[in-house]
């Protein structure tokens, strides 16, 4: 080769020294940046131009034209980034599940500076001092100021629960929000990536880091799936369904229960919607288009426990849960709790405590109502325990009247208010019966209501409780629940942590290799130009020789 186009060799050799220093100087300027992919150059050889061709020649007599800055790619490992996804989906899912139990937790624990129990012993002690001496009117105000007490102090807790479920719908809704913003934002990027990688050397290396942390904040909110085509495009399924394609997005969209408010997440695309004359469109209904199964059993074999949002929609549950939800016992019962509330933090806790509340109003009640009917089968004149109506009296009233199946009333924790009369005159008890002695009876029964043994969680519990054991069983088993899920979760955060790490010592920027590229590159960018210099003393000598 001549020397003239041995300054080819020296001229690449400079401009892929320079492209790499550039390359390392971007990497080391970026070594803070959230987000970043460390970037590597890739080197090449030129064309070769052939001298000649002799077949009896081990090789072909050929001369190189120089180095080739073929590519810079991102250092990545396919396997961890989809390990950390998964694995921060579900760290975020058994995060957001402790902080709602936590919630819960502090509902019961301490409220207006007064715990719970001490609503329900404060109760029971009324009661215990009513036996002793029934017909007392102080002790008849005492025990109707404890029902007061009883039935505001629930409700407070029944509406901080439901309080808390206003709360996570309105999460709910932000981060659906959060997810299609997240998938414009991919979209367009897939756009941008497609467009400067089209035909050309040039990578988006930068924009695919944009792209690659959007991915990592969306797999914290939900189940992720990732392929990459061959046109750079990502093409991402949330929850087992096409969410960003080549050609858009599938938008989830929220209906609104018009009665609890409570938002469910659905694909646009898949719900059904009738077509008005003015082209707009009406929904009229998101079955099949719903984006999670809220029927599924969660377990970390079957991949269900990933992602913050179906842990808010799981904790938050479908409706305001009562006791009424637990059923009756029977197969059909078990089938409704397990189906609907055993896997709601929120709704199972609704429930369990709307049950507790319900019997000892219904207890209570119904000792009242049978002496009432006792004394009229002995008498049917007899106004004992009953009011100007005629009706036995009851310490606490329905606001809405709703009855059940069987004619009885319902009696829910929201529904509750104290007898107006008896709130103004508790001596309108008496507990005198019609032969003017004291209704020893009646007291010791109501009494005894609070160590009955008769009453279970949920369906799924066989062991039966009084009231206060009742209470105490639910709060072993938030506490118990929670105490599961700090666990799991604590040990989900390390496996994050030590994912991360080993992600981190591929993808990330060391500053210590960085600088010694600097100055291989650096001295590579010298080795060039010292080698275009003699290329020049070359040139200058024959010139100088021959023009003489």
């Amino acid at each position: 080769m001549g020397l003239m186009g041995s300054l080819y060799v020296g001229a690449s050799g400079l401009q892929t020294s320079q492209n790499a220093m550039n390359t390392t100087a971007h990497n080391v300027s970026n070594i803070d940046t959230i987000g970043y992919t460390r970037q590597q150059v890739q080197q090449g050889t030129r064309f070769y131009n052939t001298i000649s061709k002799n077949k009896t020649a081990i090789s072909w007599q050929q001369i190189g034209l120089g180095v080739n800055y073929t590519n810079v790619k991102q250092v990545r490992d396919v396997f961890l980034d989809k390990t950390y996804r998964r694995e921060v989906g579900r760290s975020s899912y058994y995060d957001t599940s402790l902080a709602a139990i936590e919630e819960v937790e502090d509902l019961f624990q301490e409220l207006q500076g007064k715990t719970y129990s001490k609503t329900l012993e404060n109760l029971r002690d009324s009661l215990e001092e009513l036996t002793k001496h029934p017909s007392d009117s102080v002790r008849q105000g005492v025990l109707i100021q404890r029902c007061y007490e009883f039935v505001t102090r629930s409700q407070a807790v029944y509406t901080g629960l439901s309080e808390y479920q206003d709360d996570l719908n309105f999460k709910i809704e932000k981060q659906i929000k959060t997810i299609n913003e997240y998938g414009k934002q991919i979209r367009d990027l897939n756009e941008m990536i497609q467009k400067i990688e089209s035909g050309q050397v040039e990578k988006a290396n930068d924009y695919r880091d944009q792209r690659n942390l959007l991915l990592d904040e969306l797999s914290a909110m939900g189940d992720v799936r990732i392929l990459e085509d061959g046109a750079g495009n990502m093409i991402v399924q949330f929850e087992g369904y096409d969410f960003i394609r080549e050609d858009g997005i599938n938008k989830i969209e929220l209906y609104e229960d018009p009665v609890t408010g409570f938002y469910t997440p659905y694909w646009s695309n898949l719900a059904k919607k009738t077509t008005n004359p003015d082209g707009s469109e009406t929904l009229v209904s998101i079955q099949g288009a719903e984006v999670f199964n809220l029927q599924q059993e969660i377990s970390a074999e079957g991949n269900t426990d990933i992602g913050s949002l179906k842990a808010m929609l799981f904790a938050r549950g479908d409706h305001r849960a009562t006791y009424r939800d637990l059923g009756d016992g029977t197969t059909q019962g078990n089938a409704h709790y397990n189906n609907n509330i055993s896997q709601s933090i929120v709704m199972n806790v609704q429930a369990q405590f709307d049950r507790l509340v319900n019997a000892i109003v219904v207890g209570i009640n119904g000792v009242l109502k049978d002496a009432a009917d006792a004394a009229t089968a002995l008498d049917p004149n007899s106004t004992y325990l009953r009011d100007s109506n005629g009706d036995a009296y009851q310490i606490f009233n329905s606001i809405t009247g709703e009855k059940d199946a069987q004619g009885n009333l319902i009696y829910t924790t929201q529904n509750l208010i104290i007898n107006g009369e008896l709130k103004q005159a508790p001596s309108l008890l008496g507990f005198i019966r019609p032969d003017g002695k004291e209704d020893q009876a009646t007291a010791d029964r109501l009494r005894d209501l609070f160590k009955e043994e008769k009453y279970v969680l949920n369906p799924n519990v066989q062991t039966k409780n009084n009231f206060i054991d009742f209470y105490s069983g639910l709060i072993a088993q938030v506490t118990n629940t929670g105490y599961v899920l700090h666990g799991i979760s604590a040990n989900q955060r390390i496996t994050v942590d030590n994912t991360a790490a080993a992600r981190e010592q591929i993808l990330g920027v060391s500053s210590d290799e960085e600088l010694s590229n600097m100055i291989m590159f650096q001295n590579a960018y010298n080795a060039s130009s010292r080698y275009i210099n003699v290329v020049d003393e070359l040139l200058e000598h024959v010139i100088s020789t021959l023009g003489r």
